[in-house]
């Protein structure tokens, strides 16, 4: 018997990816109900596309999502002089697969804090692309310190409604794993704050983000990768 026999845990980010496959061959029931969408930014990608091509301009290209790394790739291709930073795995294998070269800094703890504790201190002109939704704390921080850094917005990130189907689907799941603060108020302007019994947030941001609605949180993932993400699943329903 598989560990994960008969659980049906919704996952509500846009792309149910490696977790989704994880989950599936542990012999859980995978509920993929995207609760939010990514769009292109505001603009259309025009302050994207004008800071990419002053790249040249700057010392550190710097992403903090694998949306993100995949909208700069093939500008960090065509400038390899400059450095590449991801907040985290995902997004630095995303980064590294579009630049064609190795990221140089994924901090050991894949978050904004992480990455502003082992940013090298020598000051640097800094492009840090992100959501519209993004908090400041990264770009504030390495201000800080003396870097200056030119923050664009990469995409957007807006909620989805539910088919009924789909609704009824995540009314009857198990668990539920939130990635994002975006994808809780997703939840809630769906279903309300009633939640299933196990919920996974990803990372201490997304879970305050819960709580703050008043969503209880039953376990907070520090690392977003999918092995352990599915470990603390196994663990939760052993």
């Amino acid at each position: 018997m598989n560990r994960l026999d008969g659980v049906r845990i919704a996952l509500t980010r846009p792309d149910a990816g490696e977790l989704g496959d994880r989950l599936g061959d542990l012999g859980a029931t995978v509920v993929h109900v995207p609760l939010i969408e990514i769009g292109d930014a505001a603009d259309g990608g025009a302050a994207l596309d004008e800071a990419l091509a002053r790249l040249d301009e700057f010392d550190w290209l710097v992403v903090t999502s694998a949306n993100g790394a995949h909208r700069v790739g093939a500008a960090a291709r065509a400038h390899p002089a400059v450095r590449l930073a991801a907040v985290g795995p995902t997004s630095a294998a995303t980064l590294a697969a579009g630049a064609g070269r190795p990221v140089d800094l994924v901090p050991t703890v894949a978050r904004a804090e992480g990455l502003l504790d082992e940013f090298p201190p020598a000051p640097a002109a800094v492009l840090l692309v992100q959501a519209d939704r993004a908090r400041r704390l990264l770009a504030d921080g390495l201000e800080r310190v003396g870097h200056r850094v030119e923050s664009v917005t990469a995409y957007r990130t807006v909620s989805r409604r539910p088919t009924p189907d789909e609704l009824e689907r995540l009314r009857g799941a198990d668990a539920v794993v939130f990635a994002s603060g975006s994808a809780v108020a997703g939840w809630i302007d769906a279903l309300g704050p009633a939640v299933p019994g196990v919920v996974v947030a990803l990372g201490p941001v997304t879970a305050e983000a819960a709580r703050s609605r008043g969503v209880t949180v039953s376990h907070v993932a520090e690392a977003p990768e999918a092995g352990a993400v599915a470990d603390l699943l196994v663990a939760a329903f052993a």
